[in-house]
């Protein structure tokens, strides 16, 4: 059997096959066939609608098409029913009555019309016959003209075939309209389908339940392949060839093996998934590697493939080739016998040398990740973030440029990568007002390539971009300091920024380790014995310390717009300058050393309360609020959130005075007694009324000429609330 050339108009014309004259007298698309569901709604099948339909209005306006092949069984009668083919033949079905309406042909010219027809019920059958005889006036929607009509019973909408084709008729009305002469070019045969009968072959009910169990509908991806092979074959037939052998040969085999979303599945969609959220990521780096932002252009693969793959793209051929390069990199890792292998030879959760770190709530395989998550969201929140993204280009330029770049080499700058990524959070952003992908992206190739960072402007952050060229310079002369800055740099606390040591106390770092297995509450009371070494946001009122918390210390030892890094520092080496190792006895002597002092002198700063007083110490992300600090030093305000003032805020003050008179409506800054309360100030506290806030007593604070308290504040207040309220 060998498959004919033929259009809708022509295939009820006699023609030959194997040495024999057919003649199809009728196309019927029998019961035991699903519905037509081109017409559906649903995101997928919207999707599949709008493609076919767009490739029809080419084929009309811009370059004939053939469609994919239709087969089915001719029984003696000379009547086809469709194996494959029946939503494709349907969708022609409704285009050439649409065009012969439109174009007022005669009857005789449309009579092969009649000749189609659908047995899955009555209902859908006669349709179709009463749909040929029919003439719209085009007037409105085609559906609703219809659905007007005499000899269209209400239940019909009910049949959803019926309902499917009602809505293909009006898709082809908006997408068609405006084409002149669509009758004409149909009969010139701008649509074709290669048909391949299957003569006397006795399709029974229980044969053709058989053959269509063991195909699937098209998939997605299948539809996309075929898009994809018809505009790159429209450039280049040679190079079309070559890609999709590739796209059914190696890049298949590469991507078996993370099929099922890696828990085994047989399930070869899920393959196709992984290939498509590929397909988005290379999108994506064509994207900005032209210098353009992600936002406000589709998402949807086939919108990609036309933009970047078709003949209207001048860039197409180079971008084909870029998608080539990109897969093809994964396939043969020269040394490794498989990507997971190779991403495992340098990649950790935690401190391994010759490794970089990875953040242990992502897959360490960062391919397989991007083939199961790419471009999926949870709300707004990427599951494969863009520091990700940036990770993953690094890797796949050196992977493309094994023959430039030795392995020893990518070892050492991917960690230079990895550490300006950890370092970026704020920078790593393609938002409407600033996009820094395409230069980061470009940063990261130029440090894979050549091991130099070209820029510090306007990429990654700047603080980290100095630091990993000063450790470029000093490593470059001092070689045999290297496995001491990465263990210092894969420290949980520090995440490659090493500045809060510094090349010049590198002989700290086993120090600044063992410093940090002590309590971290000892810690910071231990530091603050040494100096106050807060850091003031760039907001001018709120405060950063440590805290129980990773996060607040990481924010303190990471360079920002934060003002007294430079003191944290000074501090923080002071304190390691004390011993070679630390335990919590020995912070807590620090602590109590300082305590004494200032007991002994009856001078209480503010860190004498810090230390004293655990409630003083912000326990949650180790913030405070002061809105005058440089005038009023001790009114600090311990917040419980990281970034505003909630009725969980308090004076600590007056919290550790009486918390059970501490009131959450002013934010813990009032202590209430019936109908007083008491506030602090910088050098008192007053007693006030609840009605009009008119002071009532003021319990002044002793203090020295340089502001110090020079009596316990908190002890001062205890016994005014025992002597006058009756409480202790």
């Amino acid at each position: 059997m060998s498959a004919t050339l033929h259009s809708f108009m022509e295939i009820f014309d006699p023609f030959e096959e194997d040495q024999k004259m057919v003649q199809l007298n009728k196309i019927v698309i029998p019961i035991i066939q699903r519905d037509y569901a081109q017409g559906r709604s649903g995101t997928e099948i919207t999707r599949i609608r709008e493609r076919f339909l767009e490739s029809l209005f080419k084929a009309v306006t811009e370059k004939p098409v053939t469609l994919d092949f239709v087969y089915g069984d001719i029984d003696d009668e000379g009547n086809m029913i469709p194996l494959d083919g029946q939503q494709r033949l349907t969708t022609l079905f409704l285009l050439h009555w649409y065009a012969a309406k439109k174009a007022g042909v005669s009857e005789t010219d449309y009579e092969f019309l009649k000749k189609f027809s659908y047995d899955t019920r009555y209902s859908a059958r006669r349709f179709c016959i009463e749909l040929v005889d029919y003439r719209p006036g085009f007037d409105g929607r085609i559906s609703e003209e219809i659905v007007n009509q005499a000899w269209f019973p209400l239940d019909w909408e009910n049949d959803p075939t019926i309902s499917s084709m009602l809505v293909m008729l009006d898709a082809i009305d908006s997408k068609f309209k405006a084409i002149p002469d669509l009758w004409g070019k149909l009969k010139a045969k701008s649509i074709t389908f290669y048909f391949l009968p299957i003569k006397d072959m006795g399709l029974t009910d229980d044969l053709y339940i058989k053959m269509n169990s063991r195909g699937k509908p098209l998939t997605m991806f299948e539809h996309f392949k075929a898009e994809l092979e018809r505009e790159i074959r429209n450039m280049d037939e040679s190079l079309a060839k070559c890609i999709i052998g590739k796209i059914d040969g190696a890049w298949t085999d590469l991507l078996w093996a993370y099929r099922g979303g890696g828990s085994g599945s047989s399930d070869d969609t899920v393959m196709d998934d992984a290939f498509l959220r590929y397909f988005k990521f290379i999108c994506d780096i064509i994207c900005y590697c032209n210098g353009k932002s992600l936002i406000g252009r589709s998402n949807d693969e086939f919108d990609l493939l036309q933009q970047y793959f078709s003949s209207k793209c001048p860039e197409a051929i180079k971008n084909i080739k870029t998608m080539e390069t990109f897969f093809d990199c994964w396939c043969s890792i020269q040394g490794y016998v498989s990507p997971t292998v190779f991403l495992k030879s340098f990649m950790a959760t935690e401190h391994e040398c010759g490794k970089i770190l990875v953040d242990s709530r992502f897959n360490l395989n960062i391919f397989e990740d991007c083939l199961h998550t790419y471009s999926d969201k949870t709300g707004r929140i990427r599951q494969f973030p863009l520091n990700r993204t940036v990770l993953l280009y690094a890797i796949t330029t050196y992977l493309q440029n094994m023959d430039t770049v030795t392995e020893e080499d990518f070892r050492r700058r991917i960690r230079i990568v990895n550490n300006l990524i950890q370092n970026s959070e704020d920078e790593i952003s393609d938002r409407t007002d600033r996009n820094r992908m395409p230069a980061i992206l470009a940063q990261a190739r130029t440090i894979i390539l050549t091991g130099v960072i070209d820029s510090i402007e306007n990429n990654f952050n700047v603080n980290q971009l100095l630091e990993e060229k000063e450790k470029i310079r000093f490593l470059n002369d001092n070689p045999q300091w290297a496995n001491t800055i990465f263990e210092l740099e894969d420290h949980p606390l520090l995440n490659g920024q090493i500045s809060i040591i510094g090349l010049k106390h590198l002989c700290y770092a086993k120090r600044f380790e063992s410093l940090f297995q002590c309590d971290w509450d000892k810690v910071d009371c231990a530091m603050m014995a040494i100096g106050d070494y807060v850091q003031k946001e760039r907001n001018n009122w709120r405060y950063q310390y440590g805290s129980a918390k990773e996060s607040a210390w990481t924010a303190l030892f990471h360079k920002s717009s934060n003002v007294g890094f430079e003191r944290t520092r000074d501090i923080l080496i002071r304190l390691l300058a004390k011993n070679q190792d630390f335990s919590n006895e020995i912070l807590e002597k620090i602590a109590d050393d300082y305590l004494q002092e200032c007991e002994t002198k009856s001078i209480y700063p503010l860190r004498y309360y810090y230390i004293k007083y655990a409630e003083y110490r912000p326990r949650s992300y180790g913030k405070m609020h002061n809105s005058a600090a440089e005038k009023n030093q001790y009114m600090f305000s311990v917040m419980q959130t990281k970034t505003y003032l909630s009725q969980n805020t308090y004076v600590p003050f007056l919290k550790i005075a009486s918390d059970a008179h501490l009131s959450r409506d002013h934010m813990g800054q009032r202590l209430i007694f019936g109908d007083e309360h008491i506030i602090c100030t910088n050098n008192s506290y007053l007693r006030r009324k609840n009605a009009d806030d008119a002071v009532i007593d003021t319990i002044c604070i002793k203090q020295n000429n340089d502001g110090f308290d020079t009596e316990d504040r908190i002890v001062l207040l205890k016994d005014y609330i025992k002597k006058n309220f009756g409480l202790s």
